[in-house]
C-alpha cells in the first residue's frame, strides 16, 4: 500500500488518469481492457501505462482470455486497491467539506 499523505490522499491513486480507472473499476467486478480505453478516451499505451503504476502498487489485477478467437485483458479492483480508492474518495471528500 503507498504511503498517505497527511491530508489522507493516495499518491498512487491521486493522478487523474488513475482516479478515474479506479472510478469505473469501483462498481463493477471487473473491465475490459479496451472497454476502459474506450470510456476514458485514452490511448492503449496511456492506459497501459496507468494500470501498470497500479498493479505495480497492487491495486489493480489483470487476467488475460481469449474471447471471440482474439486475447483480451481484463482489468479489476484488488481488495486493496478498492479500500484505497475509497479511502481517497473519502479524504477528497473531507477536503472540500
Amino acid at each position: 500500500m503507498a504511503d498517505r499523505t497527511v491530508t489522507g490522499l493516495d499518491p498512487v491513486i491521486h493522478p487523474l488518469p488513475r482516479l478515474r480507472i479506479c472510478a469505473l473499476l469501483d462498481p463493477v467486478t471487473e473491465e475490459e481492457f479496451a472497454t476502459l480505453r474506450d470510456l476514458l478516451k485514452t490511448s492503449d499505451s496511456a492506459l497501459s501505462k496507468q494500470v501498470a503504476a497500479l498493479a505495480d502498487a497492487g491495486y489493480v489485477s489483470q487476467r488475460r482470455a481469449v474471447r471471440a478467437g482474439k486475447s483480451r485483458v481484463w482489468v479489476k479492483l484488488t481488495d486493496s486497491g478498492r479500500r484505497s480508492f475509497r479511502a481517497h474518495v473519502a479524504a477528497l471528500s473531507a477536503l472540500t467539506a
